[in-house]
Formats: structure tokens, sequence, C-alpha cells
């Protein structure tokens, strides 16, 4: 009777705590909320907004112009020299909190939407003032933020291996590509940085919904020489 009871004790514990682990490994390696820490991708996320990241699909396809992904911009948005330093408790309760979305993302996280991968010829503006890709001209106007222009800061670019070209869907509240070509890495985010493509929106119920990539890349070309 007592070895039932100890066996009975030692139901509820073990089973949170692999509910606990199968949940950690999820979020590690397949699929891991977000909380969105700014406006710069509005109106397409919120403030707030939590997201679904698929963490495998760029193991199965290349990265595509209109993903919207999560990177750490660590040596490309953020200096290294900038990172703060954790200790290894701080460290395993920051990752936890965070597979769990119930902390904010670490401040080298961010979102964008993929502009330009290798290889793309990515320049602002055109007599018309849209960004072109490869010579062909965007209509942004499925996710640009109302009011807002393509970019008031002009740029030429050409995306290397292994890198991307992202900026934010609120271009005038975005620090993207565009405000980090003065730093060692151009503006440019390299892909293995990337953690995974905002698959979806969670958190509100009210604004659930997957996050398709747009037809604004359909046209552009391939890049030249590939």
């Amino acid at each position: 009777m007592a070895g039932r009871d100890r066996q009975s004790w030692w139901d509820v514990p073990l089973t949170i705590l692999i509910a606990i682990g199968v949940v950690l490994l999820i979020t590690t390696f397949i699929v891991k909320p977000f909380s969105i820490p700014s406006g710069s991708m509005e109106n397409t996320l919120g403030i707030g907004n939590r997201v679904l990241v698929n963490r495998m699909v760029f193991h199965t396809r290349p990265i595509e112009r209109g993903d919207i992904v999560v990177f750490d911009g660590t040596d490309s948005f953020v200096p290294a020299a900038d990172v703060p330093d954790r200790n290894l408790i701080s460290g395993a309760l920051a990752w936890v909190g965070q597979s769990f979305g119930l902390v904010p993302p670490d401040s080298t996280d961010f979102v964008k939407r993929v502009i330009g991968v290798a290889g793309d010829h990515v320049q602002c503006c055109d007599a018309k003032g849209r960004i072109t890709v490869n010579g062909q001209p965007l209509n942004e106007s499925s996710y640009l933020y109302p009011g807002d222009d393509p970019s008031t800061q002009t740029f030429d670019v050409v995306v290397p291996d292994d890198s991307l070209w992202v900026m934010g869907d609120h271009r005038s509240d975005s620090a993207d590509s565009r405000s980090h070509m003065g730093d060692p890495g151009g503006g440019f985010v390299p892909t293995s940085r990337v953690i995974g493509r905002a698959m979806m929106v969670l958190w509100p119920f009210t604004s659930l919904r997957f996050l398709p990539i747009p037809d604004t890349f359909v046209k552009v070309p391939a890049p030249a020489g590939s």
C-alpha cells in the first residue's frame, strides 16, 4: 500500500516534468512562440502580438523574399560587445521563459520582412518612389504601413552570399538593414542567424491568422549571373 502511495505521489510531478521537457524540445527544434517587441512590423504585426515561429521550415526550403523572419541580430544589428552576459542560471531561466512565451525576447532578437536574398540587387528608389529588386519595382501596398513611403532613405546594395536584406513593414518606425549600412555587417543579416519564419499570429485571438508570403515578389527575376 505504501509503495502504491509513493508511486501516486510521483505521478503528478513526473507528468509535469515530462510535459515541460516535451514543450522545451518542441520550442528548441520545431516551433517557438515570439512576442513582438516594437511597432516596426505594423500593421502586419502589432506590439505585444504573439507569433508562432517555425524553426524547421528553412531546413526544407531556402529563405524567400517576403518571408517574415525572426533572427539574432548579434554582429549585424547589435555589436557583439553590446550583448549582455548571462550566467548559467539566468540564461536557463530566460530560455525556459522565452520557450513558453512568458518573457520578452532577447534584445538581440528582431523580426523583419526579407526584401532581398543572396545575389539580389536592391535599390531605392525608382522614379515612382518604389523599391526595386533586380530591376523589378515592388508593389508593397498589401503590407506597407498606411501612409508610409517604401523608404525615405536611398540605398543601392547587392546582397552577399548567405545573407539577407530585411526591412520592417512600418518603414518610418523601423531600424532595419537601412539603419545599419555603416556597421561592419553592412546592414546584411547572415542566414545562419535566422531563428525561423513567423508563420502565424497566435495572440490576441481576434488577430489569429497565418502569415503568407505576399504576391509582391512573384515577378522579381533571379539575380544576374545566377
